[in-house]
């Protein structure tokens, strides 16, 4: 009978878990060619908004596969409950049999998401950061913020979000951590930050090829279906280098399919995280390149993850 993992027992075992490592190795297997992950499932709706992805593989030559549900309802605030939501499920390769459902409600598919946007700033931020820029409010935004003080740390932030009061709310929850300002627009936002991490289900741009500086980096992260976009094509065209954490994913979904479809870039111009991370010749080479990491969530993120908290439960 498979396990069954609360969210509480989740939460505990996370603690002690190096996500940003794990979601290292996770993009190198995936860009070495060593995991099976086939194209993403959705499901889209309108009423009320929202958008479910499934996300499944496996590693070969381990001794498990994963299948992730998670879903993202963006009326669920007025119901008092998180928008995030979702499971996991962990099979044993060999046989296929049910070994855990891990019963997160979203928490990690939240919590791999900060850790990859860790990882792309760990590799890819410029060696001063003088603010932070976090365009939304929600619970990634949050989360993001924090990851990237693991390698990246600045407590000077700047944030927008469409609902001021959601802004407010965001700046003082984390001003014991942080000195946050609130910007009036992601333009304002730009102006002061050299690392900026967008979280939101826009899909209509938020950020111009006009509004950054140089040195600047990006990490998108809202973009993960067709509909969604954050930054302008423009942008993706004025960077230096532009990453995406999956390159046939890039092809159906988020910030690197925009621009392509609008004929701003090339595909043969896209690098993927796996591959950057492995060769320091691929990376940022000075303090004024404009550098952008496009992350649509691959499911070797998932498979790390889930992997990671079945292994610490097991060991209790």
């Amino acid at each position: 009978m498979a396990t069954v993992i609360n969210l509480k027992e989740i939460k505990s075992i996370v603690e002690n878990v190096d996500v940003v490592a794990a979601m290292e190795e996770g993009f190198v297997q995936y860009s070495n060619g060593t995991t099976v992950v086939p194209p993403v499932g959705e499901l889209l709706f309108e009423k009320p908004k929202g958008d479910v992805h499934i996300k499944y593989g496996y590693i070969k030559n381990d001794d498990h596969y994963v299948i992730k549900i998670a879903s993202g309802f963006y009326e669920n605030a007025k119901l008092g409950i998180p928008s995030s939501q979702g499971l996991m499920l962990l099979f044993d390769q060999k046989t296929g049999v049910p070994k855990a459902v891990l019963l997160d409600e979203g928490y990690l598919t939240d919590i791999r998401t900060a850790a990859a946007g860790a990882l792309a700033a760990k590799y890819f931020a410029p060696k001063t950061i003088k603010a932070i820029g976090i365009i939304g409010t929600g619970i990634q935004a949050k989360l993001q913020l924090q990851y990237l003080q693991r390698h990246t740390p600045c407590n000077t932030v700047w944030v927008w979000g469409r609902n001021k009061e959601n802004a407010e709310k965001f700046a003082q929850e984390l001003s014991v951590d942080f000195d946050i300002q609130i910007a009036e627009n992601p333009s304002e936002l730009a102006r002061h930050c050299n690392l900026i991490v967008t979280t939101t289900p826009s899909e209509t741009p938020l950020l111009k090829a006009n509004d950054i500086q140089k040195g600047t980096h990006i990490t998108a992260v809202g973009s993960d279906t067709q509909d969604k976009q954050e930054l302008e094509s423009e942008l993706l065209k004025k960077a230096d280098i532009v990453i995406a954490d999956s390159i046939p994913q890039s092809k159906s979904r988020g910030e690197i399919y925009r621009a392509v479809k609008d004929g701003a870039i090339s595909e043969n111009a896209i690098m993927e995280l796996g591959a950057t991370i492995q060769d320091s010749k691929l990376q940022r080479t000075n303090n004024n390149q404009i550098t952008v990491v496009d992350l649509t969530g691959v499911a070797v993120q998932d498979i790390m993850i889930t992997k990671a908290v079945y292994t610490n439960y097991i060991k209790k």
